[in-house]
């Protein structure tokens, strides 16, 4: 009986190793970086969108993702066998502490106000204000590719 139940532990524990190590969701503020350490040694790296978030590899260990704008997206990192040994949600937020809503007339109108006030597109906000700041995004996105 004691033998059976050591085959059983020691099944489990092979079962274990193999599964990829998944991490709850990875919360970056916009134009902040974060550090993701890996247990593994990294071959291949995978970002869902890189509109929303970037990433820049440090090593086989440690890796940078940098949130770009608001948005979820994913990260899935492989080892040189093509195993997955990291998945996570990427959330790219704001700082809720230095965001200022102001309405004139009815509309909403948001800045980042840290440390000065600068516009950012927030959802709900007036869709001339919203547009236009998307717009200009797009503008800094396409000078960053290079396009």
């Amino acid at each position: 009986m004691k033998n059976l139940a050591r085959a059983c532990a020691l099944g489990l524990a092979g079962c274990l190793t193999l599964l990829p190590a998944a991490a709850g969701p990875l919360t970056v503020e916009t134009n902040k970086t974060v550090p993701v350490r890996l247990k593994g040694a990294a071959a291949s790296v995978v970002l869902g969108n890189r509109n929303i978030a970037d990433v820049a590899v440090h090593d086989e260990h440690l890796v940078f993702i940098t949130g770009k704008t608001f948005g979820t997206t994913n990260l899935i990192i492989f080892d040189r066998d093509g195993k997955q040994i990291y998945a996570a949600d990427v959330v790219v937020s704001g700082s809720a502490a230095s965001l200022v809503t102001v309405n004139r007339q009815g509309s909403n109108f948001t800045y980042d106000c840290a440390p000065g006030c600068r516009p950012v597109a927030s959802t709900g906000d007036n869709q001339e204000y919203f547009q236009a700041l998307i717009e200009q995004q797009q503008n800094m996105q396409a000078l960053t590719d290079g396009n």
